[in-house]
């Protein structure tokens, strides 16, 4: 039901038709302001007030057209509703093109006014919906964006959290004689680093849902060399890996597998005092998977038979290439050792898996 303080700006230079047309709204509840050129019609605008505009085609200067295009520039405009005798068709449809909200051909019969009023009844509804919608979407963006600074606050503290654990696992290395027991635990702050390596790829990124696997994989690498070399180890580590965007989880299995891989090459691929190198790669596959490559030019090892050490990192690889859907291969190689993971890439909810920019 058409509400009482609803407020109709009429602009036509037909001075008894806008009476009539006055109150024949007001009959529906409607206060109207009658203005008879474009240039009073967008200063009573300016002024503020107005619910819908009823606009005739021809006036003084120029038509209703003129009024549509100045509008358009106008921020939460009200709704306009077109009114010319024009029978002309293009006239509409030019009027609906420059922004009104309907259209009513003018006529001498009581009918125009009944069409009006239900026009005007019509826009100042659709422009309610509209104004609910664009606050909906504006509410949804706000909290999407107060979630964003959340998630990225929480990804930068647990990246500080677990580079803290990291170093208290390392003060505990330096702390003990044991030389198994030092390896076991500086094992574990390297896969320690390979998580908050993750976490602060995406404290950083536009889009939490994706970590770019060729930075993130290329700074776990300097990490872990740097660690090896602290070790005693002669580490030398090579990467190729191309710039693609996996989903975050995979992101964090991908940084594992390399972590126990590559450590796995150091220790046990070389003789003790001998160099070496490891290398990683990544590419994508044309079947819509990924594969990972780790190799070295060691002693070699087929995956078959008791792992040297504990066995727990072939373990922990093959939990994180489950976790991948992946297969692990090892393969035949004349010197040296290759280890091939191949698993598909998760498709995002763009449809399609993307590359980074």
């Amino acid at each position: 039901m058409p509400n009482s303080l609803r407020r109709v700006l009429y602009i036509d230079d037909d001075p008894a038709l806008g009476r009539l047309v006055e109150k024949a709204l007001g009959r529906r509840g409607y206060e109207v302001v009658l203005v008879n050129d474009a240039e009073s019609g967008l200063k009573r605008l300016a002024e503020g007030g107005v619910d819908v505009v009823a606009l005739d085609h021809f006036l003084p200067t120029g038509t209703g057209i003129d009024v549509l295009t100045a509008l358009q520039g106008v921020e939460r405009a009200p709704p306009v509703v077109y009114v010319t005798g024009s029978a002309e068709t293009h006239v509409a449809v030019q009027a609906l093109k420059a922004g009104a909200f309907d259209y009513v051909p003018k006529t001498v019969d009581s009918d125009f006014y009944e069409l009006l009023g239900s026009a005007i009844d019509q826009a100042i509804e659709k422009a309610r919906l509209i104004r609910a919608r664009d606050e909906a979407e504006r509410e949804v963006r706000a909290a999407r964006d107060r979630a964003e600074i959340m998630l990225a606050e929480v990804n930068h503290r647990v990246a500080n959290s677990l580079a803290m654990v990291a170093g208290l696992v390392r003060l505990q290395s330096n702390a003990i004689g044991d030389q198994a027991a030092k390896a076991a635990l500086a094992e574990t702050q390297a896969r320690i680093l390979a998580v908050a390596g993750v976490h602060r790829r995406l404290y950083t990124s536009q889009d939490v849902r994706i970590v770019e696997i060729n930075e993130y994989l290329k700074s776990l690498t300097d990490e872990i060399a740097a660690s090896m070399r602290e070790a005693g180890y002669k580490a030398v580590i090579r990467t190729n890996i191309a710039p693609i965007e996996v989903p975050t989880d995979r992101a964090v299995s991908i940084g594992v597998i390399v972590t126990e891989l590559v450590t796995n090459a150091f220790k046990y691929a070389y003789p003790a005092g001998d160099g070496g190198e490891a290398r990683v790669t990544l590419g994508s596959l044309s079947d819509g998977h990924a594969r990972l490559a780790v190799e070295d030019d060691g002693i070699g090892w087929r995956g078959e038979g008791k792992p040297q050490g504990t066995g727990l990192g072939s373990r922990i690889v093959k939990a994180m290439a489950g976790s991948l859907q992946a297969s692990i291969i090892y393969e035949e190689m004349a010197r040296g050792t290759r280890v091939l993971i191949e698993f598909p890439v998760e498709r995002l909810s763009s449809g399609e898996p993307r590359a980074a920019h």
